[in-house]
């Protein structure tokens, strides 16, 4: 069968390898039909590391994906302890926590130190054509979703931790740096929660007036004046009550902290390239500010399931653009350039 790899930096091959072997207990098979490509594998591809995390070897890419179950082992049971059948449509968590540890038991999986991570070394992700994983980590997929909606099921779920760790209020003054993807879905959610005034910012024109289309009720680009004078402004100065920083986590972080209200909340869920966090103290110090970063999503597939099956979330507005498996370096090199106003690329193998 087809498998993406990534050797090294920018170097990713379509090679040929054998078929997975039969599902044992609590495993399923699924044959992939669409994966979504995600900022951190754009890390990944461009540096060969995300954070303090790097691939010592070879490394098949995905974590935002869903397949057909074609085979099931026995006490096959999803996310729900329900039992799978094969030709069932699932989207799958990536995150495999341990369920033992302290963190775990606490009830904050995302925070297990002994996870493991498709798409993250040394744990091969979905960038092939059939794979084996976890039936606790599969959620069925009713007919609305379609399957490039069922690979941001994961992004979603990225969002709605991230909107529960801001605690909004109704009547919220917000900001949201970066219009990506999980920020265009923050700012979906922070609209179903009843903000008032909710900004969005990005460089690129076309993805702020994707961000206005879903809800912003101001949204600028660099060429409209800089972002904290736009905020104060049309705050009368006091900022606002909870800040997201969801763009590369460079100077945005900066940025956000300098438009969150005294008391705010900074809500960090970008990544940055070099690993590291530029904030100056004072700044934070002197505002009081609540910093929340952001790491993965807890059980949050049921819910991003049932929003999106409402209607009340629109995931394949943010798709933009389909790829074939052979077609994945293209893919990436897209994406990296921000090339023909691309906001989703997702890679179809069914």
């Amino acid at each position: 069968m087809k498998v993406a790899r990534l050797y090294g930096a920018r170097d990713m091959r379509i090679d040929t390898t054998s078929e997975p072997p039969e599902p044992q207990e609590g495993e399923v098979l699924i044959r992939m039909c669409a994966v979504g490509i995600c900022g951190s594998d754009l890390h990944m591809y461009e540096a060969g590391r995300i954070g303090d995390a790097h691939y010592d070897g070879q490394i098949i890419l995905g974590h935002e994906f869903m397949g057909e179950v074609i085979a099931v082992g026995e006490n096959a049971l999803d996310g729900l302890h329900q039992p799978l059948s094969i030709g069932q449509r699932v989207a799958v968590d990536p995150e495999s926590p341990c369920y033992q540890c302290e963190l775990c038991e606490k009830g904050h999986p995302n925070l297990c130190p002994n996870h493991t991570f498709y798409g993250l070394y040394p744990t091969d992700g979905a960038l092939q054509e059939r794979m084996i994983v976890s039936a606790r980590n599969c959620f069925p997929l009713p007919d609305t979703i379609t399957n490039a909606g069922g690979t941001l099921l994961e992004t979603l779920g990225v969002a709605i931790h991230s909107v529960d760790l801001g605690h909004i209020r109704i009547g919220d003054d917000v900001a949201v740096i970066g219009c990506g993807p999980v920020g265009l879905l923050i700012i979906q959610l922070l609209k179903l929660a009843g903000v008032n005034r909710l900004f969005a910012f990005d460089l690129h024109d076309w993805r702020v007036e994707k961000a206005k289309q879903l809800g912003a009720t101001h949204a600028f680009t660099p060429d409209d004046g800089h972002f904290q004078e736009l905020v104060n402004t049309h705050t009368s100065g006091r900022g606002v009550d909870v800040a997201f920083e969801v763009a590369w986590a460079d100077e945005s972080v900066q940025l956000a902290a300098e438009m969150a209200r005294y008391g705010g909340r900074l809500v960090l869920v970008g990544i940055p390239n070099d690993n590291r966090l530029t904030l100056e103290h004072a700044t934070a110090r002197r505002k009081g500010l609540t910093l929340m970063v952001v790491r993965r999503m807890k059980h949050s597939y049921p819910r991003a399931i049932d929003l999106t099956t409402a209607g009340k979330v629109q995931l394949d507005t943010l798709v933009t653009h389909h790829f074939t498996l052979d077609e994945v370096d293209h893919a990436f090199e897209k994406n990296l350039a921000y090339a023909d106003n691309i906001i989703k690329g997702i890679i179809d193998l069914s």
